[in-house]
């Protein structure tokens, strides 16, 4: 039987001790200047909408100063990561039409500035195992994340919890930060992802930064299973993840319902029932690493 620390052994690396404080404090400080300098020309995401953030402007995201919808001790994740401070940023970088935090994702205003010394602070005291920065999606906020990060004196666990549709400069400020990358892989061809997250390019870019994380830390793998798009979608991702991220933990999630504007679309309107245990079944006999 194997343990949480089995699945995710850098991450319990980091648990026992204070190893990465001084790498911290040697660059985090350097990201956050490199990360402010692509506020100016935002491409944290592969929309790169090139707007200047600094002097207010907003790109596709909607997002201007980060702002945190909710934030607090988190029971809910997956049982080794529990419990997770979990940040949860308002807008994102994608418009997937199923989305059950649609309140938060497509209303980038709603969240409340947070000084950075303050959430510093709170991370410094409160009784997690990690900080788990999510949203909407926390790729937007990446200039914010690092400022706490800068100023928090406590050396802990950080979790990337996105919808990797993040730029190859994002993941390069990532590196060496982050020490689990909480993923979303939501579609096995760009069609179904244009079509129903208006995310052009997906699989290519998406690829690519699980390849990335998986170099640079520990990766557990979340994949919601879509109603009627097991060939298309489910199938092509667990054979992919089979392939390419042999050693990650893999969550196939069985939580859709139609929320937000799943109702425009016929094919997403019932409950994937055989969709998911045709999922469970493969990831199965791929013998993946599953939660």
């Amino acid at each position: 039987m194997k343990t949480a620390r089995d699945v995710l052994p850098h991450y319990f690396s980091i648990l026992k001790g204070d190893e990465r404080a001084g790498y911290l404090d040697a660059c985090i400080g350097k990201r956050a200047l490199k990360a402010h300098k692509i506020l100016e020309d935002c491409h944290f995401c592969e929309r790169r909408c090139g707007v200047d953030r600094t002097r207010g402007e907003r790109g596709y995201c909607g997002v201007g100063k980060a702002g945190i919808a909710s934030r607090f001790l988190h029971h809910g994740e997956e049982p080794e990561l529990v419990p997770s401070f979990t940040v949860f940023f308002s807008g994102c970088t994608m418009k997937c039409l199923y989305c059950q935090n649609w309140d938060i994702s497509q209303n980038p205003k709603s969240g409340v500035y947070v000084e950075p010394e303050q959430l510093a602070g709170e991370i410094s005291t409160i009784g997690a195992r990690n900080v788990n920065w999510v949203g909407g999606d926390p790729t937007p906020n990446l200039y914010y994340i690092l400022q706490v990060l800068a100023i928090c004196e406590r050396s802990i666990p950080q979790i990337w919890n996105s919808n990797m549709y993040c730029s190859r400069e994002a993941m390069e400020l990532l590196d060496g930060v982050m020490d689990v990358y909480l993923t979303d892989f939501k579609y096995g061809n760009d069609t179904c992802a244009k079509r129903l997250s208006d995310a052009p390019n997906y699989l290519e870019i998406v690829k690519r930064n699980h390849l990335l994380a998986y170099k640079q830390g520990d990766v557990l793998v979340r994949h919601l299973v879509l109603p009627n798009h097991f060939e298309c979608c489910t199938k092509p991702i667990l054979r992919w993840l089979s392939e390419n991220l042999p050693n990650a933990r893999i969550n196939i999630m069985d939580q859709y319902r139609p929320e937000w504007r799943a109702h425009e679309v016929q094919e997403l309107m019932h409950k994937p029932l055989q969709e998911y245990r045709d999922a469970v079944k493969l990831g199965t006999e791929l013998e993946l690493n599953l939660v």
